[in-house]
C-alpha cells in the first residue's frame, strides 16, 4: 500500500514501478501496456499523480548536476530534493532565487505543479525553470526550453504530457538570510496596509488560526547584503518575539530568533534533516489576485468559525505574476492562502465547499496538488488558458497515455 508522505491519501495504481535513471523511463514507457504517469516524493494530497496503468516510482532518479556557470544555470534530475539540490549549489557558490516550505519536495514535482515560496517579487518556482528534458510516448527523449512555443504550456505541465526526466533552473550567486517573528498584528491593521506585512522581507509568511482580533504570526525572511542587516522591533501595531514559535514546537523548524544564515537553511520553514511540517495532515490552498486580497482575507475570518474544528494552521504567502499557462499567478501577482488540515477527510470535504463558495467571487485558483473540489468547468473559469495548455497535452500525447482520471475530470486532459 503506498501512501502520500502525511499517509492521507492512498495510491491505487496497479503497478509502482522504480525508475534510476532515464533509460530506465525509456523502457517502462515503451513497455507499459496502458497508461503511465510519475509518482516524485509523494506531497500531493490528491490523485493527480496516479494512474490505473503503471506509476514510475521517480524518488531514485537524482543523478548528478550539471552547473553551467556561463550560462547562470543548473540542469538536475528530476526525483532530486531542493535541499539536496539546495547542499549542492550553497558549495559552489550559488543559490536560488527561492525555495518552498519544505526543501524535501522534489524539483520535478514542485515545478510541475507550480508549487511556491513566498516573496511580493519572487515567481513560483517554475518561474526558475529554462528548459526541461522529458520522455513522450514513444519512449524517445524530447527538450523544450524556454522561449519554444510549447514552454508555457509544458513548465507547469502536471505531468499531461510526458515524464520530465531533467529540469535546468537559473542559478544566482549566494546570500545569507534572516528569519523574525512578529506577533500581535491585528487584523484591522494587517488590511488597511497589507503591502506593508508582504512586503517587510523578501519572503514573508502569516501563520494565521482566523481569530478576529490577531492575525497570527508573520514570519519575515530578510535577504543579508552585509553585516546582520538590523530588521524593526515593529510591523505595523505588532511587534518582534524571538520566543514565538509559529510552528510549535518540535524542533523541526529553520533558525527564527534574527540569526543570519546561508540562504538553504533560512528560506524555507523546516529543516531537511527533520520530518516536514505536521504530519498526518491534510492540505488545500488557493491562489487569488492581491488586490483582491484584503476583501477575501475578511471572508475567511468571518468562515473561523467553520473551519477551525478542523484546521491544524493555515498560511498566507504571496508570489509575483508570470507567463505560465497554468500557473496559480498566471499574468496576476498572487497572495496563496493555505489550510494545513487534521486528518479529518470527510470534515474537511464538508467545509472546503464553504471556503470556496467565500473565494469564489475573486477568481480563486486552487493548488493543483492539494484538496480541492473543482471541476473542469470551475477551472476552466479561472485558468483562461486551460484549453490552450490542453490542445498542446493532446497533440503531444494523442494517445492519452500519460492522461489520468483526475486531470480529465479537472479538464486538463480531454476525457476517454
Amino acid at each position: 500500500m503506498e501512501r502520500n508522505w502525511a499517509g492521507t491519501h492512498e495510491y491505487t495504481a496497479p503497478w509502482i514501478l522504480p525508475v534510476a535513471d532515464e533509460d530506465d523511463v525509456r523502457h517502462a514507457v515503451r513497455e507499459a501496456e496502458r497508461r503511465v504517469h510519475a509518482l516524485g516524493t509523494r506531497h500531493s494530497f490528491t490523485d493527480l499523480p496516479d494512474t490505473d496503468g503503471t506509476l514510475l516510482d521517480l524518488a531514485g532518479l537524482t543523478g548528478g548536476f550539471l552547473l553551467d556557470e556561463g550560462a547562470g544555470t543548473v540542469t538536475v534530475a528530476a526525483g532530486t530534493r531542493y535541499g539536496v539540490l539546495a547542499e549542492f549549489l550553497e558549495s559552489n557558490g550559488y543559490a536560488l532565487h527561492n525555495l518552498g516550505s519544505l526543501p524535501h519536495i522534489s524539483v520535478g514535482g514542485a515545478t510541475a505543479t507550480a508549487t511556491h515560496g513566498s516573496g511580493d517579487g519572487n515567481g513560483v518556482l517554475t518561474t526558475a525553470v529554462r528548459g526541461i528534458r522529458w520522455i513522450d510516448a514513444s519512449g524517445e527523449v524530447r527538450e523544450t526550453r524556454e522561449g519554444d512555443p510549447d514552454f508555457p504550456a509544458l513548465a507547469v505541465g502536471l505531468g499531461a504530457f510526458g515524464i520530465v526526466v531533467a529540469v535546468t533552473l537559473a542559478v544566482q550567486p549566494t546570500f545569507r538570510a534572516r528569519q523574525d517573528i512578529y506577533v500581535g498584528v491585528t487584523w484591522d491593521a494587517a488590511l488597511a496596509d497589507l503591502d506593508a506585512v508582504t512586503g517587510a522581507g523578501y519572503s514573508v509568511s502569516v501563520f494565521t488560526l482566523w481569530n478576529e482580533e490577531s492575525v497570527g504570526f508573520v514570519w519575515v525572511k530578510t535577504r543579508v547584503e552585509s553585516g546582520d542587516a538590523d530588521v524593526p522591533d515593529t510591523l505595523l501595531d505588532g511587534r518582534r518575539d524571538h520566543e514565538a514559535a509559529p510552528l510549535g514546537t518540535a524542533g523541526n523548524v529553520t533558525e527564527v530568533r534574527g540569526v543570519p544564515g546561508p540562504w538553504l537553511q533560512r528560506l524555507p520553514h523546516f529543516r531537511l534533516d527533520a520530518v516536514p511540517s505536521f504530519g498526518d495532515e491534510i492540505q488545500s490552498e488557493y491562489f487569488i489576485a492581491r488586490e483582491d486580497a484584503p476583501a477575501a482575507l475578511r471572508a475567511m475570518v468571518a468562515l473561523g468559525e467553520r473551519i477551525r474544528p478542523v484546521l491544524i494552521v493555515s498560511e498566507l504567502r504571496t508570489a509575483a505574476a508570470d507567463e505560465l499557462w497554468l500557473s496559480g499567478a498566471y499574468r496576476r501577482d498572487m497572495l496563496a492562502i493555505h489550510f494545513t488540515f487534521v486528518n479529518d477527510p470527510a470534515g474537511v470535504r464538508a467545509v472546503l465547499p464553504a471556503i470556496e463558495a467565500a473565494l469564489a467571487p475573486y477568481a480563486a485558483r486552487p493548488h493543483w496538488a492539494k484538496l480541492h473540489t473543482f471541476d473542469a468547468e470551475r477551472i476552466a473559469r479561472v485558468h483562461p488558458r486551460l484549453a490552450d495548455a490542453r490542445e498542446v497535452y493532446e497533440r503531444l500525447d494523442p494517445e492519452g497515455r500519460f492522461s489520468n482520471a483526475h486531470l480529465e475530470r479537472v479538464g486538463v486532459r480531454r476525457a476517454r
